[in-house]
């Protein structure tokens, strides 16, 4: 029982849970939010236009039409702001400026026409919980002469003084006597959007209303609309959870993002507003339209097709995943977390699922091209919005003991360029080899675009026709409704229907698709 079926009677009913994803009283979203399926782009690896090795704005616009054939109707790309790139673009010393190495802002004007006429939205990757040591702002913060960035950041009141709990600090970094806090590594100071709960005897730990601390909200406010007004169609928001600190439940930076999102329904109504939350609940109330599940949050996602895996800040412990030909793997501990949260947040927003990111291990480390294919139909069946990594369409692999390349560290094996051919560099740059931003697989029989477009059966081509079957069956898409048919403890298949329809998932004049899932390299019954 492998793969999907389709048009089943409608009335078909359960016994295992059930769960609704009915829209009609969802807060208003985009309306091509609705059926969009994304496509992740880490533009310094996806294509070089001007042969220097590193990806740019130009390459990605010219790599359009591989998108659109996919049947992906919006991109998320990370970060092209100028940084230093200690941290690949996640430490921003300028929002309002192109990193050169991308090219300019006409080249991201150039880059939203040609997408937007193959109707393709752009959403870009907002960082607004800390910068670079080099943003002028931070700059600014480390005089020891107070002026409008003194508390732009969040700083102790002593170079002797640690942040203590879970707050990290560096001091002896400025003339300011005084420590910075990080919000990962020690080039990323926190921007100061204040404390729910300043501690007794750290007067540098300001609360939320503190004058300064509006401040610091008023221009991400600024950044957005920037962007939005150049024609951006949304943002991914890097750390979403991370701003207001002492924040017990994230109630404080909830009402921040609620704010932000009563701008938007307001001003730009057509804009998406997409989180690296990992708790849909809490995301989804803040405002944003989509929440995804992280590795490092879910140990339902986790045990999926990454449980083997040692990977830092994953969730969950080892064992064997559900998407395995073995057939050990365990649904439940993806759908005792992942139903409940569907549950409570069907009216407000969507769950997204990717097959990967940029923080994660490839999708195909030590999985099959029938694991592969199988994670694919799942994802493309499920409610919500799937999220595709680029490269994970033709299984690129992940390249293990890489030296880490800004930042990356372990992740560096999952950000290498994208393969379009057997060409020199895979296609991907003019360049000497030696000047690649990160080496390419060497291992004979690499997967790449050219290789899978020429092969029906190829797994390009399966993703695209899932991709296509969505699009086609309204069961399939965002809103329907899921309603699990089988889903026992450590067995295989998974069998769930999918409806489209009424409130609550009612399906009166609807649509009903049955799909079966079978990871087990053998034939299983669902009785």
């Amino acid at each position: 029982m492998n793969g999907v079926e389709e048009h089943i009677p409608a009335g078909r009913s359960g016994s295992v849970a059930g769960c609704a994803a009915g829209a009609a009283d969802r807060p208003r979203v985009p309306d091509w939010l609705r059926s969009a399926v994304f496509y992740q782009v880490y533009p310094q690896s996806f294509c070089d236009s001007n042969a220097d090795g590193i990806g740019d704005l130009p390459g990605l616009t010219s790599r359009l039409d591989h998108i659109q054939s996919l049947g992906c109707t919006a991109l998320w790309i990370n970060p092209v702001f100028v940084s230093p790139f200690q941290d690949a673009g996640y430490d921003v010393a300028d929002y309002y400026a192109i990193a050169p190495r991308y090219g300019t802002e006409a080249d991201l004007a150039e880059l939203l026409r040609q997408a937007h006429r193959r109707r393709i939205r752009i959403c870009l990757d907002l960082v607004p919980g800390h910068t670079s040591v080099e943003h002028p702002w931070f700059r600014a913060s480390c005089r020891a002469e107070k002026n409008a960035c003194t508390n732009r950041y969040i700083w102790t009141n002593s170079v002797w003084e640690e942040a203590g709990g879970k707050l990290r600090s560096i001091s002896g970094f400025a003339e300011r006597n005084a420590g910075y806090v990080t919000n990962f590594f020690y080039c990323q100071p926190a921007l100061n959007y204040g404390f729910a709960r300043p501690a007794p005897g750290k007067s540098w730990q300001l609360p939320v209303g503190h004058p300064d601390v509006r401040a610091t909200r008023e221009e991400l406010v600024k950044i957005i609309r920037h962007w939005l007004d150049k024609g951006v169609d949304g943002f991914r928001v890097d750390m979403a959870f991370s701003l207001v600190k002492n924040d017990p439940g994230s109630r404080r930076t909830i009402e921040l993002w609620q704010q932000v999102r009563v701008m938007l329904d307001s001003d730009y109504p057509e804009a998406a507003l997409l989180s690296e939350w990992g708790i849909p609940g809490q995301a989804l109330q803040a405002g944003f339209h989509a929440d995804l599940l992280l590795h490092g949050q879910s140990p339902g996602y986790t045990s999926l097709f990454r449980r083997e895996i040692a990977w830092p800040h994953r969730a969950g412990p080892e064992g064997p995943s559900f998407f395995r030909e073995a057939g050990e793997g365990d649904a439940r501990l993806f759908l005792d977390e992942y139903l409940p949260a569907l549950e409570r947040t069907r009216s407000l927003g969507y769950i997204g699922i990717p097959t990967g990111n940029h923080d994660m291990p490839r999708l195909s480390q030590g999985r099959t091209a029938r694991e592969i294919e199988l994670v694919f139909a799942w994802i493309l069946t499920m409610p919500g919005l799937p999220f595709i990594y680029y490269g994970d369409e033709i299984g690129q692999r992940y390249l293990e003991k890489l030296p880490s390349k800004e930042g990356g560290y372990e992740r560096t094996g999952s950000r290498t360029p994208m393969q379009w051919n057997d060409g020199p560099n895979a296609g991907f740059s003019r360049c000497p080899p030696e000047r690649l931003y990160l080496p390419l697989d060497g291992s004979p029989g690499r997967p790449s675009v050219a290789a899978q477009e020429a092969d029906r059966d190829s797994l390009l081509n399966r993703v695209r026709q899932l991709i296509r079957l969505r699009r086609e069956q309204a069961a399939l898409g965002a809103e329907g409704s899921l309603e699990m048919l089988f889903a026992p403890r450590g067995r295989c298949p998974l069998v769930y229907v999918r409806r489209a329809g009424g409130r609550g998932g009612g399906h009166a004049g609807g649509q009903t698709v049955l799909v079966a899932v079978n990871p087990a390299g053998r034939r299983v019954e669902s009785s």
